[in-house]
């Protein structure tokens, strides 16, 4: 019996030791296991902060190529690059230096011109694009029949500045506003087709769901129609805002006492090629700083556009 007992026991503790021995490798490797895992997500977080500064020194590239590009120009400019290419002498094209000492001679009365055809093009192109979007607005209610007038419409592009201008000159005098129309009819014409094209396009499904609702005209315009359309009323506005520095230019080419284009014509004519270079300066700057107005503007109002484009 004694025997038997000890024999038990012996069984007993061998079968501890062993269970113990079993936990004890297992904490082991679990223990093991634990620095592993952490090791693996240290590397991850690594490449992915390594994957981030790349892409960021991508988009500074990306967006400093511009500028680069830039800055070359105007260097081979100023060094005469274009002039030997093209046969130029400095009374032709004159270089940066000189249009850059021009401008601060004649700072004062480009600031005055450039804010008067300023006007002449802010006032076209509120006029012109807001009765573009009203007729752009009443023909969304009847799809056919202002399809039509729409392409009626879109014929004025075809009209050329150089034949509105004395026209509208002729109806409203030697004034700002006949500036101002010749701005308004070239800009109307691109901001009902675009717009249009907007209110129009849009997938038979939504349009069958409010239908469902008992929606009425005016609420599938508002909930459904002009929130699509956002896109294109921004397009129709930058392509105005481009529009608008055109016509307004060369409005003034006619009859007028005033603003860049007079200047510029004027200063040709005197063969002051530097200063009416100025002008044609001053009139990309003030259309590049309208432009970029228009697109923060589009950023802030359709977010969800944006997120969209960049997804």
């Amino acid at each position: 019996m004694n025997e038997g007992a000890m024999m038990n026991r012996n069984r007993d503790e061998i079968g501890v030791a062993s269970v113990s021995g079993t936990s004890s490798l297992s904490g082991s490797s679990l223990a093991a296991s634990v620095p592993s895992s952490e090791v693996q997500g240290q590397r991850g977080q690594a490449e992915k902060e390594r994957s981030d500064v790349n892409t960021r020194r991508k988009r500074i590239v990306l967006h400093s190529l511009p500028w680069l590009a830039g800055m070359l120009f105007l260097a081979l400019w100023q060094f005469r690059f274009f002039h030997r290419l093209f046969s130029l002498e400095s009374y032709q094209l004159p270089v940066p230096a000189a249009i850059a000492a021009s401008i601060r001679e004649n700072a004062e009365m480009l600031f005055r011109y450039a804010l008067y055809s300023g006007t002449e093009m802010l006032g076209g192109f509120l006029l012109g694009s807001l009765l573009g979007a009203l007729a752009a607005a009443g023909a969304s209610f009847f799809p056919i029949s202002g399809k039509a007038g729409i392409a009626v419409m879109s014929a004025l592009n075809a009209v050329p500045i150089v034949a509105l201008a004395p026209i509208m000159n002729n109806w409203f005098g030697d004034g700002i506003w006949s500036r101002i129309a010749v701005v308004a009819v070239i800009t109307m014409a691109a901001m009902a087709v675009s717009l249009f094209k907007g209110l129009t396009s849009i997938q038979p499904q939504y349009s069958e769901l409010l239908g469902g609702l008992a929606a009425s005209n005016m609420q599938v315009f508002l909930k459904l129609r002009l929130p699509h359309a956002m896109p294109s009323l921004f397009a129709g506005l930058k392509i105005n805002m481009s529009t608008s520095i055109i016509g307004a230019i060369v409005g003034e080419f006619f009859i007028a006492s005033q603003g860049l284009g007079y200047l510029l014509s004027d200063q040709i004519r005197l063969a002051n090629m530097p200063l009416a270079w100025s002008c044609i300066v001053i009139a990309a700057a003030l259309g590049i700083v309208l432009y970029e107005a228009v697109v923060l503007a589009e950023k802030r109002l359709i977010q969800w556009n944006r997120a969209r484009t960049n997804s």
